[in-house]
């Protein structure tokens, strides 16, 4: 079958009623119409009362035909082969065979800085999780060497966080630590789960705001659960305002305030400017940096330090400070994770295990997802990060951790600073950083009962407290009052009701908002003239999907009515989504209106082979926007 040839229509002035119907002869593209008739023209490319028709098989002739590149050029500019999946998979081999002396040197050093990060962090997030310190230090040795085989970015350190340490207390919280332990084991599987299937467009439904939100939120409850460990505060449960004051040991207080505030100083040093630029300034530079994030070590070394000598030349009873928990055992043992087990009585079995965790089993995992996804952004540098990759590496960093009795794990943004700033070139950095906590379980465990608490919870409040951000309240009142709305709601919720909900109350309203912009998508009707002649133009703003064909139809009816039907509609359907049966049906059922009152319907920017799908009408065309003669220069709007 031959191409046929393009056909134009014509559009009838105001108010010539007698010309409604479109005229059956056709002309070619370019034809103008007769002298002294007030007539304008659109091309079409289907034309329902010709002969001819289109058919998929001859478009596609067409194009092949029109656009033909040639292949030398073609593969000139072809993608490059994708690697093979093991090495996608197991991403150590993608870089090891490049690894060289300079690298190495430079990972070493990265890795024994991050290491001396990692063990007071641990210890702390272990105490926050109300948990004893090993298993702080469980998680922290096997998610840095999991993340050294499977992981992208070399910036990412995997290790027990704040986040994860305020929802294992949340959710586990006076229970069995077999229960944390079998967390921890189907966080991971959730997470692999994850990455096999490629979920990582589920973290793309959290907003920015809402995520803000929920860390600030994080933030405050981790300050908040701290203060009575940080005061010498010894009530349990939630005592009242009166007797937390009365509770207040002096001791602990003092000793907690004076590590904040050395914490809080050392912190100020990686800021020290000099005014001249010397080999020597940049040395010493150097070294205040080096106290600066070694900072949480200087102060636990020290004053477990202190503790020790001062019980050995008097007695454990004469320590005026809340000490750690004594750790009898550190031993690194494999074993599968207890999925049944008995506690104070009580056999345990999988079921009731679940029962015990609740939702934990989903908001944890996709907590973790979400702070890891967020920080590899942060630090991957050519913008291009295999999010399902690393869901996978999370994953087996938390299964291969419940087989060693560790807590659930993911990034932590300040530990991956630090990695950054001390000059990691690739995941090596994490075997370095595994030795250095091996060394301390095996090592250093006998005298973890020696570090006060009020020391931790100073570690922990400046670790945090950097992390509440309360700008988005000023800057989103003035830009999104919707944003404003979600970010104010998460971080209530957080404070009251807990972390999780506070995060599902932001992923709500944000869907909420996408259902109703869905369901009303933003028309824009006018009238507008080429040359003489009048038609009303009606275009979306927004993409429409099924759900808005009702704001369509309702905005043709309205436009007609208010113009009585005197000029023909021109819908442009270029933000048309998905187009399906409720489409075909809405576009059917306005142009039997339209062709009750005698005007056209023009569909425009509309492919071939969506075409096919509508029945031939006699009031219908089709237009692209490139056989369009109209420019913006010869368009204007027409008040009515």
């Amino acid at each position: 079958m031959r191409w046929p040839r393009k056909h134009t229509f014509s559009i009838p002035c105001a108010k010539t009623k007698t010309n409604r119907k479109p005229s059956a002869a056709s002309a070619r593209v370019g034809d103008s119409a007769d002298e002294g008739q007030s007539q304008a023209t659109i091309s079409t490319i289907y034309d329902p009362s010709c002969d001819d028709k289109y058919t998929a098989k001859n478009a596609d002739g067409y194009l092949e035909h029109s656009h033909a590149v040639d292949l030398d050029l073609q593969n000139k500019y072809s993608k490059p082969k994708e690697a093979h999946w093991l090495l996608r998979r197991i991403y150590i081999f993608t870089w090891i065979l490049g690894y060289d002396r300079e690298r190495a040197f430079s990972d070493l050093i990265a890795g024994i800085t991050l290491g001396l990060t990692i063990i007071p962090q641990s210890i702390a997030y272990a105490a926050l999780a109300g948990l004893s310190s090993e298993y702080g230090l469980y998680s922290a040795f096997v998610g840095s060497i999991i993340y050294v085989f499977f992981g992208t970015i070399p910036q990412v350190s995997i290790g027990p966080t704040s986040l994860m340490a305020i929802l294992v207390r949340q959710y586990c919280f006076d229970k069995p630590i077999q229960i944390v332990i079998v967390l921890t084991f189907l966080a991971g599987f959730v997470e692999l789960l994850m990455g096999v299937f490629q979920l990582g467009f589920i973290v793309s439904f959290i907003p920015t705001p809402v995520t803000k939100a929920f860390t600030s939120g994080t933030a405050v409850l981790v300050v908040l659960s701290q203060l009575p460990s940080l005061l010498g505060v010894r009530l349990k449960g939630r005592p009242s305002i009166g007797d937390f004051f009365t509770h207040i040991t002096p001791t602990d207080t003092g000793l907690g305030i004076v590590c904040l505030c050395v914490l809080l100083s050392l912190r100020m040093l990686a800021q020290v400017k000099f005014k001249q630029n010397t080999p020597a300034t940049q040395r010493l530079k150097k070294l205040l940096w080096y106290i600066s994030i070694s900072r949480n070590a200087l102060v636990v070394f020290f004053c477990g330090l202190l503790i020790f000598v001062w019980v050995h030349k008097s007695s454990l009873a004469a320590i005026p400070f809340a000490l750690t928990a004594k750790v009898d055992s550190a031993q690194i043992n494999f074993k599968l994770p207890p999925f049944a087990f008995e506690h104070q009585n009580r056999t345990y079995v999988f079921t009731d295990i679940l029962q015990e965790l609740g939702s934990a089993i989903i908001v944890l995992p996709i907590v973790a997802v979400l702070a890891n996804v967020a920080i590899a952004k942060a630090f991957v540098k050519d913008g291009n990060l295999d999010a399902s990759q690393e869901m996978l590496t999370l994953g087996l960093c938390n299964l291969a951790g419940s087989f060693f009795s560790a807590m659930p794990t993911c990034g932590a943004f300040t530990r991956s600073a630090v990695s950054q700033a001390s000059g990691v070139r690739t995941p090596m950095a994490g075997i370095y950083t595994g030795v250095i906590v091996l060394s301390a379980l095996s090592i250093l465990t006998p005298y973890f009962q020696y570090i006060p608490k009020s020391a931790l919870s100073a570690v922990l409040i400046s670790a945090v407290v950097f992390m509440v951000d309360l700008t988005p309240v000023r800057d989103l009142w003035k830009s999104n009052k919707k944003d404003f709305f979600c970010w104010v709601g998460s971080f209530i919720i957080c404070l009251i009701a807990g972390v999780e909900m506070g995060l599902l109350f932001g992923i709500v309203v944000s869907m909420l908002c996408i259902l109703l912009r869905l369901g009303n998508p933003q028309i824009e009707v006018s009238l507008k003239m080429h040359e003489s002649s009048h038609y009303i133009h009606i275009v979306s703003n927004s993409d429409v999907y099924y759900t808005g064909v009702d704001t369509i139809r309702n905005e043709v009816r309205a436009a007609c009515a208010l113009y009585r039907y005197d000029f023909p509609v021109v819908v442009d359907c270029s933000r048309f989504m998905q187009f399906d049966a409720t489409f075909v049906e809405m576009l059917i059922a306005v142009a039997k209106e339209l062709n009750e009152h005698e005007a056209l319907l023009v569909l425009q920017n509309i492919s071939l082979k969506l075409q096919e799908q509508l029945p031939v009408a006699e009031n219908i065309r089709f237009c692209n926007e490139a056989a369009l003669p109209f420019g913006e220069v010869q368009l204007q709007d027409v008040k009515p």
